[in-house]
C-alpha cells in the first residue's frame, strides 16, 4: 500500500472520536440466494471501512422476502447495534421499521428508493434515513439542466411508451413549460427495433438540435448511431437507465446522461479505491457506497446525544464526498451529475457544468 493511501485511510479514522472504538454497526444485506453478489459488495465495503475506522460490523442475512422485517429488526436489537446499514430490498425495511424505533436503532438505506416507505417514516418519525437518490431526484437534476443549457434551443422530449419513461419525461415537460420552455416536438417512439432512421429524420424535420430520450440504453444508442449515419447533428441527454451495459450496440461518444458519477473515479475515493483493488477488492457496484455508509454510521453512534441526532444535523466526510440529509431524512445534496460518454465510461464535463 503507497504511503499516500496509508496517509489518507489513517486521516478517516482520525477524523473520528475515540468513542467510535466501541461502536457496532448492523449491516443487513443478502448473504445467500439471488442477490448474494449484491449482498457481497455491500459487505466488503462496510467491512473494509469498519477495519480502517477501526470499529465493528455484525451482517445480518438479508432474504429480501416479505415478512422478514420483524427477525431483521430483532437481530439487529439481539446483537446490540446502535445503527444500521444497508437495507438492499424494501421487503425487509416495511416491518422492520417500527420495531427499530422501538429498539432505537436508526436505519440507513443505500439501495431502496420507494417513495413510500419514506412517506410512511416521516409521518410515523420512524429513524430512516436514505442514501440512495429518492424517486425524484434523477427528474430534478435533468430539469436543472434542461433550464440551465436549453433555452433558446428547439428541442425534442421523447420516450419509450414504458410507465417509468412517460412519467419521466412528464415530469420533465411539466417543469420546462411552467418555465416558458415548450418542446418544437414530443412523441412516443416504438423501443426495441434494430433501426431508428425514420425517427430521427423527422426530429431533423422539426427543426430540434438537442432531444431528451427517455428509454432504454441500446435506443438511445441505436439513435445516435442512426443520427450520425444520416449526417443529423444532434445533441442527445438520457438518465440514469443509460448507466448500463455498452451492447449490443456501443453507445456514441457524446452522449449525455444525468447518472451517478463512477465514485471509484472521483477524488473522495480514489486512495480508498486503490487500497481496496490491493486486497482484490473490486470497486464497484455497492462497494464504495457501503464503505460511505459505514463511514457515516461510525461518527453518527460516536455522537454524545445520540445516533439519530447525528444523522438529523451532521454533514460527514465520505468517500462519496460530503453527505448530509435534510429534513425529509433524503439527501441534502442530489447525487446525480451531468456526465458525457467517452470511450468506456461516463466521465464529468467541463468544470461549471454539472
Amino acid at each position: 500500500m503507497s504511503y499516500i493511501v496509508r496517509l489518507c485511510l489513517s486521516l478517516a479514522a482520525a477524523a473520528l472520536p475515540a468513542t467510535a472504538d466501541a461502536a457496532s454497526i448492523g449491516l443487513v444485506a443478502p448473504k445467500t440466494g439471488a442477490y448474494e453478489t449484491l449482498g457481497k459488495q455491500m459487505a466488503d465495503g462496510a467491512m473494509a471501512a469498519a477495519a480502517d475506522l477501526g470499529t465493528e460490523i455484525t451482517w445480518i442475512d438479508e432474504t429480501c422476502e416479505p415478512g422478514s422485517g420483524p427477525a431483521i429488526a430483532e437481530a439487529l436489537k439481539q446483537s446490540g447495534v446502535k445503527t444500521a446499514i444497508g437495507f438492499l430490498c424494501s421487503e425487509s425495511l416495511e416491518a422492520s421499521l417500527p420495531l427499530l424505533q422501538q429498539a432505537g436503532i436508526p436505519a440507513i438505506t443505500i439501495s431502496v428508493r420507494a417513495p413510500i416507505l419514506m412517506e410512511d417514516a416521516l409521518k410515523f418519525s420512524w429513524p430512516f434515513y436514505r442514501m440512495a437518490p429518492s424517486n425524484g431526484a434523477e427528474a430534478a437534476k435533468l430539469i436543472e439542466v434542461m433550464l440551465r443549457d436549453w433555452p433558446g434551443s428547439a428541442f425534442a422530449l421523447i420516450e419509450d411508451g414504458t410507465i417509468r419513461g412517460r412519467e419521466l419525461v412528464e415530469a420533465i415537460r411539466n417543469a420546462l413549460e411552467e418555465r416558458g420552455m415548450k418542446p418544437a416536438f414530443l412523441d412516443t417512439y416504438r423501443p426495441g427495433q434494430e433501426q431508428q432512421v425514420a425517427l430521427v429524420r423527422r426530429l431533423k424535420k422539426a427543426g430540434v438540435t438537442k432531444v431528451f430520450i427517455g428509454g432504454d440504453r441500446n435506443d438511445v444508442a441505436i439513435i445516435a448511431r442512426d443520427a450520425a449515419a444520416e449526417n443529423i447533428t444532434l445533441d442527445l441527454l438520457g438518465g440514469d437507465s443509460l448507466h448500463a451495459a455498452n451492447q449490443p450496440i456501443p453507445l456514441a461518444d457524446g452522449v449525455k446522461a444525468v447518472t451517478l458519477p463512477a465514485y471509484n473515479t472521483q477524488a473522495p475515493a480514489t486512495a480508498v479505491a486503490a487500497a481496496l483493488e490491493a486486497k482484490a477488492i473490486i470497486p464497484e457496484g455497492y462497494v464504495l457506497p457501503a464503505y460511505a455508509a459505514t463511514q457515516v454510521a461510525a461518527k453518527a453512534v460516536a455522537n454524545t446525544v445520540s445516533a439519530e441526532e447525528s444523522l438529523k444535523t451532521e454533514t460527514f466526510d465520505t468517500v462519496l464526498g460530503p453527505i448530509a440529509f435534510g429534513a425529509d431524512h433524503e439527501l441534502r445534496d442530489n447525487p446525480y451529475r451531468l456526465l458525457e460518454w467517452r470511450g468506456t465510461v461516463f466521465l464529468p464535463l467541463a468544470q461549471g457544468t454539472q
